[in-house]
């Protein structure tokens, strides 16, 4: 990993791991634990798993350059700008679901979005947008806006028994509070970009985990019915914390709680 990305996720780390000159359940031991792991993350066997499985089923790099029409050389921006719309599959896609068009094009059964072999392939692609820019464009095109609005209502939208939505816990009012021990962020701070950092290595879980699935823990966590992974609500949300992202560096994989 290059030492500016190193760097940029040390800063996020440690601001996402104190607030107001206090822990949240973080000893110096486990920060220790942290810091050592920024060196050596976990995810980093998973992200070569990611590398052969591109190459087995997808052509590697070049197959992927050639399925989204772009050369090798555009490809890391290219990415950096996902979730996207492509014409080929009528719909604002993310990268995991470009690996499942590619695989079925070349005669393979494409692995489940919550596999952990698509976790990997998928995380193996965004690395190859680290250092760049977020450059998600929500007004390329209509796909795009209706996209964006969809997940900022689905990211607004209170549901459940409990009525609670994705902004209960990072609202402007809310931001800095703590939750289970740990301060509420604030998604759109380019300190922390959310949507630049994921996929991440989960402490607490121990496994490597897409944006998306987080989502979705978050979902279950609030008592809420889960959203399918790959849905256009699902999709959607990535789009509109990806766009809150936008210009922020990009450095895959995260290290998160």
């Amino acid at each position: 990993m290059k030492t500016g990305i190193k760097i940029a996720l040390s800063i996020a780390l440690l601001s996402s791991l104190s607030f107001g000159g206090e822990q949240f359940a973080m000893s110096d031991a486990d920060r220790a634990m942290y810091a050592e792991m920024l060196e050596n993350n976990p995810a980093d066997i998973m992200v070569e798993n990611g590398n052969e499985l591109l190459q087995k089923f997808c052509g590697g790099d070049a197959g992927l350059a050639a399925f989204l029409n772009v050369s090798e050389d555009e490809l890391p921006a290219y990415i950096a700008g996902f979730p996207r719309y492509l014409e080929d599959f009528k719909q604002v896609v993310g990268v995991d679901q470009v690996l499942q068009g590619l695989m079925h094009k070349n005669g393979h059964k494409p692995f489940e979005l919550k596999s952990s072999n698509m976790f990997d392939m998928s995380t193996y692609v965004k690395t190859l947008a680290n250092g760049e820019k977020s450059n998600i464009d929500v007004n390329a095109n209509q796909h795009m806006k209706d996209a964006y609005a969809l997940g900022k209502l689905t990211f607004e939208q209170k549901r459940g028994g409990r009525g609670l939505a994705c902004l209960s816990c990072h609202a402007p009012a809310v931001i800095g509070g703590v939750l289970r021990t740990q301060p509420l962020p604030d998604l759109s701070n380019k300190g922390v970009a959310v949507a630049a950092t994921w996929p991440a290595y989960r402490m607490t879980k121990s496994s490597l985990r897409t944006l998306q699935r987080r989502f979705q823990g978050c979902m279950k966590n609030a008592l809420l019915k889960v959203i399918p992974l790959g849905s256009p609500e699902m999709v959607a949300l990535e789009v509109y914390l990806t766009d809150e992202a936008k210009g922020t560096e990009i450095a895959v994989p995260g290290i998160k709680r």
